[in-house]
């Protein structure tokens, strides 16, 4: 048990008995009135936000979620399937995928969080490199400050395509490098 002072954005927690990671913590009051902490909240298993107001003095059980390297495998409506080293197969709910769900692609790479036995999301590489299926080409003449434009990464499920904003020289077929927390184009890569 961790007081909720002790708890920080990351952090995974049980409230009401449910699974959730505290997204962000504001901090209000004095040592002399007491802190309160407002934490905005995502529950792990349904994906449903939530807010809540606690005191410093309140505990918590932090949970600590297993995780598994896998391989995505296939997409079986509403399902996604990966699988360990083992063929072990693991499905979950594109919901619980959230951002992930754009940068998936057949034989991906990535760790799969486990709750209570579950698979119940994937964490992705932290950078990956994924070829520009779509840009427009850059316009002659625009080139003051740092200018960016739109492009279009492939990936398994097309209707989840996402959109990186990329410097004006990046070029449809490109090899781009990803930062997937951020959604941000680090560099192009060389072959």
């Amino acid at each position: 048990m961790k007081f909720a002072k002790e708890i920080r954005v990351g952090n995974i927690i049980m409230v009401d008995s449910k699974p959730m990671i505290v997204l962000r913590s504001d901090v209000n009051g004095s040592s002399r009135t007491g802190f309160t902490y407002k934490w905005k909240m995502k529950n792990l298993l349904t994906n449903s936000p939530q807010e809540n107001v606690f005191r410093g003095d309140d505990k918590f059980d932090v949970v600590v979620l297993d995780k598994k390297a896998v391989t995505y495998s296939y997409f079986a409506d509403p399902l996604y399937v990966f699988m360990d080293s083992e063929y072990n197969q693991f499905e979950i709910e594109g919901e619980n995928l959230g951002d992930a769900l754009g940068y998936l692609k057949d034989g991906m790479e990535c760790e799969a969080v486990f709750y209570d036995g579950k698979a119940i999301s994937v964490e992705l590489p932290t950078t990956i490199v994924r070829q520009v299926v779509y840009s427009e080409p850059a316009v002659k003449g625009n080139t003051s400050g740092n200018v960016l434009k739109e492009a279009k990464i492939e990936n398994a499920i097309e209707a989840n395509q996402i959109v990186v904003m990329v410097p004006l020289f990046v070029s449809q077929d490109d090899q781009i490098e990803i930062d997937t927390r951020t959604n941000e184009y680090k560099k192009v890569v060389r072959n």
